[in-house]
């Protein structure tokens, strides 16, 4: 298996767009909310569940899961949120253990939101690059991509890990606060680092292998 790089950072850090450039640099790139979306899309694996726990009223008319009444309801019952993640996390932890496997990047990235504040996906990979960037920028970012109310997303970051303990959990930093540009010249740093610490890799597997 390639280089697995755990990538994080909070809401409206930028971890697509780290996880995009790095893409269009070689890098195989799996995205646990993009599974969860599927997941939870109109014909899901996840939704005969969801109606079987929720009721068919989080479901919308196009057949996917309403994700802002479940948000509230979230938000509102940390039963239900425990409920959802029951449904939810056996079936993104099997997508990623399958597209890890058919990954064909020069190295693997890893978007996990919650990385640091769960176990799950620890022993799947080997280092962790957060994406940083100052509380205010993501307030102000986050309701500008998403429509959501300052103390929505206050709400948000509330059930998140604190900027101070995600930079502690890093292995690799990228400070997202400046522009695309500076983000660009970071990351082709740390593409070059990381190509090294896969050929690296694969150098002692084969050694192993030969023992």
């Amino acid at each position: 298996m390639s280089l697995v790089v755990g990538v994080t950072g909070g809401i409206g850090s930028g971890k697509s767009t780290v996880a995009e450039l790095l893409q269009a640099q070689g890098a195989a790139v799996i995205d646990t909310d993009h599974i969860a979306h599927e997941l939870t899309a109109p014909g899901g694996v996840a939704i005969g569940a969801i109606v079987a726990a929720f009721g068919a009223e989080f479901i919308n008319p196009q057949g996917a899961m309403d994700r802002v009444r479940m948000r509230q309801l979230a938000f509102s019952d940390n039963s239900a949120k425990s409920r959802l993640e029951q449904i939810l996390h056996p079936l993104i932890r099997q997508q990623v253990e399958h597209q890890l496997r058919q990954a064909q990047g020069c190295y693997t990235l890893l978007l996990v939101p919650l990385l640091v504040e769960t176990d799950a996906y620890r022993q799947l990979i080997d280092r962790t690059l957060v994406v940083d960037l100052p509380e205010e920028q993501q307030i102000s970012r986050t309701m500008a991509r998403s429509g959501l109310r300052e103390a929505e997303v206050k709400a948000i970051m509330a059930r998140q890990a604190c900027r101070r303990d995600r930079l502690q959990s890093a292995d690799d930093v990228v400070s997202n606060a400046a522009d695309l540009k500076s983000l660009q010249q970071q990351l082709e740093a740390l593409h070059q680092r990381y190509v090294a610490l896969a050929r690296e890799a694969k150098s002692n597997e084969h050694a192993a292998d030969h023992l």
